[in-house]
């Protein structure tokens, strides 16, 4: 945190900003709701739309309250116009268009599957962009909670996997995944400013770069519907998913990097699959309770402070 971000937070909330591992899970629980939200929306709004208007809202909802801040940091902002405006359309323009677009032609489970892959891709890039690699212990961990993501979503039966067809959708989402862990990593070279200006800079020009696309958009396929299903959807990824979930995630990669925050994408599927029961009823069984066991023990081993 910065100095001025620390001076102008207030007490109460001075504590959670300096949890990384609640802001992390607040940030999957936002997302595995995006992931439910977004597959709902498929065939009733169309990606860009969803994406465009989903970060506008964002950046009014923010604005109000980064004002004073993001008045104050432009200078910083403005000498490092670069990094922003690519931390911008990769993470808020680019990424979330193309996993709405591969929502649209997926299953759901082969989006869980790929979504997996997200703490090694992040390695990778933190490997090529800052020399920094995996340690032994964020290495087992990874693949220990990768093991607990697949028993969830196989439902403990590895035949599963030759039932899976992989499509059009997959490679959109995969592309995707490869354009957010870069995000993932750069934005640990963002500007020592608030972070409610990264927010509110990020999320308008993320939404800026989105206007082309939105207007070819409008007229090559059918308008979104005014329905109070549609404007629910909008309402939630507006507020959850993107202005919670990402001052979220923002700054608890900011309090322990890219490698060690990455392997809380494994904790998606699993609160997908919690949402699952509550709001779709499914019944709970063993397998769950193994594979939330084995992801939260490798989430546990990779995030930990390395000793001195």
């Amino acid at each position: 945190m910065s100095a001025s971000e620390s001076a102008s937070t207030p007490a109460s909330a001075s504590w959670i900003v300096n949890q990384p591992y609640i802001l992390l899970c607040i940030t999957a629980m936002c997302w595995a709701g995006n992931a439910i939200v977004g597959r709902l929306a498929a065939g009733h709004i169309p990606p860009v739309t969803l994406s465009f208007m989903r970060w506008s809202a964002a950046f009014l909802i923010i604005l109000p309250f980064a004002w004073q801040h993001l008045k104050r940091d432009w200078g910083t902002i403005r000498n490092n116009l670069g990094i922003m405006v690519l931390l911008s359309i990769s993470g808020i323009g680019a990424f979330n268009t193309l996993q709405y677009w591969a929502l649209e032609h997926t299953q759901a489970l082969n989006t869980l599957l790929l979504q997996s892959a997200a703490p090694l891709v992040v390695a990778v890039w933190s490997l090529i962009l800052l020399g920094v690699r995996l340690t032994v212990a964020q290495a087992l961990g990874v693949l220990l909670s990768l093991c607990g993501v697949l028993v969830i979503l196989l439902h403990g039966d590895v035949t599963t996997l030759s039932k899976i067809e992989f499509n059009k959708g997959d490679l959109i989402f995969i592309v995707a995944l490869i354009i957010f862990a870069l995000y993932s990593v750069l934005t640990l070279k963002r500007p020592n400013i608030h972070g409610l200006s990264v927010a509110s800079f990020t999320f308008g020009c993320g939404a800026l770069s989105l206007v082309p696309f939105f207007v070819w958009e409008l007229h090559a396929r059918p308008v979104m519907q005014l329905t109070t299903g549609n404007l629910l959807s909008l309402f939630y990824v507006a507020v959850f998913p993107s202005t919670v979930a990402y001052l979220c995630f923002n700054r608890g990669i900011q309090l322990i990097g890219a490698n060690r925050a990455a392997p809380f994408f494994h904790v998606v599927p699993v609160f997908g699959t919690v949402m699952s029961m509550v709001f779709l009823g499914e019944n709970p069984q063993a397998f769950h309770f193994i594979g939330f066991a084995l992801v939260l023990a490798g989430v546990f081993a990779a995030s930990r402070k390395q000793a001195a």
